[in-house]
């Protein structure tokens, strides 16, 4: 192609000619030949070279042009390699061609290998094994615990597997395995994986399932998973059938082509895309929540803030956190055996002013929410006792929780008698295991009877009467929020639809009027073993034409 040179204006090209003289447009018309082998009208390639200068009535009243060069090639052989001339119509010297090679193609080159690699099957499942085995390994060693613990758990002295120590785990991060530098790096490649195998596999299979593909051949056409022939048929017919058994029908002169279930096509995208969610929810729930457990005794408060504590670099408090929460009441039922069968807590939110905003009574597995925060019941335990002794009170004795062996639960306290204050202080033993019942020791540790808190009942013991008011519980509560939750439900719903979507078969048909048969062959991508079936089923529907009605049928395909 030739340079635009505006310096030189090619001269006027056949004069007699009144298009070409207008002052629209003015052309440079060189014809060249050439011959080759001495024989000038065998395969001889034509060239000429059409150089034209546009003029609007403005720019030639301000006597101003554009030159414009073109060269066009006509030739039976191989088009010779683009090039670029310098100056006029006459030409010049050839600049180098420009070449895909070199750093600037290495670049172009680079994202293409990267996209490769990155969609690699097997490389997208070793990813998924390796999240795999962090997440298993994330199970088995304790998750945000104080240093002291795993120094104790995992010592030096005794490494497991004569390796693993203390050290591995708080150097790599495993105390905290859902948000370290190796599960999040990890977690990154997989999502870039599905990405790669998106952009490279399953959008161009889209594409090209959406294109209208006539096949104008009947060999073609029986090269397909399934084929058959009609001898007496019509193609207007056989799409007429297609289309009340939802396909999609297209026709083109003789020429059939249907299709049905595209939508499973795009049900593998739906996939990754929704094991995009899934990873970028676990990922924001893993860096971006607070977590916090306190054990609040019936009828104080805390706030929000003071519990919660940060879980990673994306956690951001909110208003939220200035939330005052009372604990109105706290309660338990029982089975018939005595046993603890759910524990209750009754409470209320309130603002810095002591406005209450909401109040409910919640149980294991039926937590509070409220402005993103949510609250569940997860323990319980006793914090004191209300007693009356002769008369005086009522005090409140601290109770405290006792070691014994198993999952029961005890709590004891001690109630002086005498003088407090001597080096050997005796008094009044209680336990209790729940909120129903207190067993009574006296000095010398001998049962004396057990009496239910609020009975009234009185009990004497050592010359002191005891009146059991009260078990006061403490409700044990984990706050959280977590704003990767939605995004993870969003995500595994998207999963379950598309994976249902999935199992659509794509199936396609093609058909050709030759004559009076029409050829007919089609394939699906599912349920190989039923498509046959169907296809025989919607061709016996196909009417049989006699003589008349193909004749008419070929006047049309002809026509």
């Amino acid at each position: 192609m030739e340079a635009l040179n505006p310096s030189i204006t090619p001269k006027p090209c056949l004069p007699r000619t009144s298009f070409l003289k207008s002052h629209l447009l003015n052309s440079t018309f060189k014809p060249t030949f050439s011959p080759h082998n001495s024989q000038f009208f065998k395969r001889t390639p034509l060239s000429f070279s059409v150089t034209c200068t546009l003029k609007t009535p403005q720019e030639n009243k301000n006597k101003k042009s554009n030159n414009i060069s073109k060269k066009i090639i006509l030739s039976e052989g191989a088009p010779p390699p683009l090039e670029e001339k310098g100056g006029g119509a006459t030409g010049g010297d050839k600049a180098p061609a420009k070449s895909g090679s070199g750093v600037m193609g290495s670049m172009k080159r680079l994202p293409r290998k990267v996209l490769s690699v990155l969609s690699y099957l097997p490389l997208a499942i070793g990813e998924m094994f390796v999240i795999a085995g962090l997440m298993a390994l994330g199970t088995f060693i304790d998750q945000g615990e104080a240093p002291d613990h795993y120094f104790d758990k995992y010592p030096e002295s005794n490494p497991i597997l004569g390796i693993f120590t203390w050290r591995w785990v708080l150097a790599l991060g495993f105390d905290h395995m859902y948000s370290s530098p190796i599960f999040l790096a990890t977690l990154a490649l997989l999502a870039a994986s599905l990405m790669a195998c998106t952009y490279t596999t399953q959008i161009p299979l889209v594409k090209v399932a959406r294109r209208w593909s006539f096949l104008q051949s009947s060999e073609a056409i029986q090269k397909q998973e399934f084929s058959e022939s009609l001898p007496r048929a019509s193609v207007q017919d056989l799409g007429v059938i297609l289309m009340g058994a939802g396909y999609e029908v297209f026709l083109k002169g003789p020429s059939l082509y249907a299709f049905r279930g595209l939508a499973g096509r795009f049900a593998p995208i739906g996939v990754h895309l929704a094991m995009l969610l899934i990873m970028v929810g676990g990922t924001l729930s893993a860096t971006g929540s607070f977590k916090g457990a306190v054990t609040v005794p019936q009828g104080l408060n805390f706030v929000v803030g003071d519990v919660l504590g940060p879980s990673g670099f994306l956690s951001t408090p909110t208003d939220a956190f200035n939330t005052e929460v009372h604990v109105n009441k706290f309660y338990m039922t029982y089975f018939d055996s005595g046993e603890v069968s759910q524990f209750y807590t009754d409470l209320s939110l309130m603002d810095l002013d002591g406005k209450e905003l909401l109040r409910k009574t919640i149980s294991v597995n039926n937590p509070l929410r409220y402005g993103g925060i949510t609250i569940y019941q997860t323990d319980w335990s006793i914090s004191a006792l209300q007693v009356i002794k002769d008369n005086e009170g009522p005090f409140n004795l601290a109770v405290a929780p006792l070691q014994i062996n198993g999952d029961k639960k005890l709590y004891g306290t001690f109630l002086p008698v005498g003088d407090v204050d001597a080096p050997n202080v005796k008094g009044i033993s209680m336990l209790l295991r729940d909120l129903q019942s207190i067993v009574l020791y006296d000095q010398e540790g001998k049962f004396v009877g057990v009496r239910r808190p609020g009975s009234k009942l009185p009990i004497e013991i050592d010359g002191s009467k005891i009146t059991i008011v009260d078990a006061i519980g403490s409700s044990g509560l984990a706050l959280k929020t977590d704003p990767g939750v939605p995004v993870v439900y969003a995500g595994f719903g998207a999963l379950m639809l598309t994976t249902c979507i999935s199992f659509l078969s794509h199936s396609q048909i093609w058909a050709l009027q030759d004559g009076t048969a029409v050829v007919v062959g089609g394939k699906t991508n599912r349920a190989k073993g039923e498509f046959p079936e169907e296809m025989n089923r919607l061709l016996d529907r196909v009417p049989e034409l006699i003589d008349s009605s193909l004749s008419k049928q070929s006047d049309s395909t002809s026509g």
